[in-house]
């Protein structure tokens, strides 16, 4: 990166760059683990701060501020430059924000949604002939480059539509919907884990869902993503709401209906 962004003529200060077998704190690129890149933000007078996950397939974002808005907001502003130059579909994961269906929506462009897993937006995308896609966990996808994540075409489309703009990363934030996403886990054994998600889907049954990769539950203007994991004996949970109160309601009445039913099938 920081040769990357030297050749884009950037005036940067770079944090955690050396090589040295161990990191200065968790690789996950999530709000928590960006408070010195907040806080150097403000102290450098940046106009935003960039972060990386360990092997540069996402990407996170501070504003300059010093405020980070949510690694999904890298997707959301990848789709809107892209489309607003090229029309074409957009495919995103389940557990992708549904700020992606506004800003499509706008464009008249399709979303297709695909199971959890960068190969699997990938063949969806190939299949489509979509424009753009990707996570809502930073991953950036533009066929344009090369069908995979990679956190350098992430950053060149958010740099770009920054100088188009005028705009400061704030003021961009303003310009799409406000929804709040909350990730929670619940620990449970493997074996149980499938046949508990199975009972919830039998249960809800009536309503608008997707069983593409576990469950997921559409309302309106909210969502919930129950979702076994392959790798971690635990249940993982993901919901998003225009209130950050009502998606932590929604991942808690979930969660106490998951341990009642593992309970019971114990």
């Amino acid at each position: 990166m920081p040769e990357f962004l030297k050749e884009l003529g950037g005036e940067v200060l770079f944090l955690n760059t050396e090589i040295t077998g161990s990191f200065a704190h968790q690789s996950e690129p999530v709000a928590e683990n960006l408070r010195v890149l907040c806080q150097k933000v403000k102290e450098f007078r940046a106009d935003l701060g960039l972060a990386q996950d360990a092997d540069a397939d996402r990407l996170a974002l501070v504003d300059e501020t010093g405020q980070a808005p949510g690694e999904d907001f890298t997707l959301t502003l990848a789709v809107e430059q892209v489309l607003r130059k090229k029309r074409g579909p957009v495919a995103v994961n389940l557990s992708a924000s549904m700020v992606i269906e506004d800003i499509a929506k706008k464009y008249h462009q399709p979303v297709y949604r695909t199971k959890i897993g960068e190969s699997n937006v990938v063949e969806k995308m190939l299949e489509v002939g979509a424009v753009i896609g990707g996570e809502g966990n930073g991953g950036v996808i533009w066929p344009e480059v090369h069908p995979c994540r990679d956190s350098f075409t992430a950053t060149g489309l958010i740099l770009e539509y920054l100088a188009e703009s005028g705009k400061s990363l704030s003021q961009l934030t303003k310009n799409f919907p406000r929804y709040y996403l909350i990730k929670d886990r619940l620990p449970c054994p493997t074996e149980l884990a499938f046949r508990a998600v199975l009972e919830l889907r039998r249960k809800y049954e009536r309503e608008n869902i997707s069983v593409l990769d576990g469950l997921k539950i559409i309302w309106k203007d909210s969502w919930v993503h129950l979702r076994p994991s392959n790798t971690e004996p635990i249940i993982r949970l993901i919901a998003e709401s225009p209130s950050a109160r009502q998606a932590k309601k929604i991942v808690d009445s979930f969660k106490k209906e998951l341990k009642e039913i593992i309970k019971k099938l114990s």
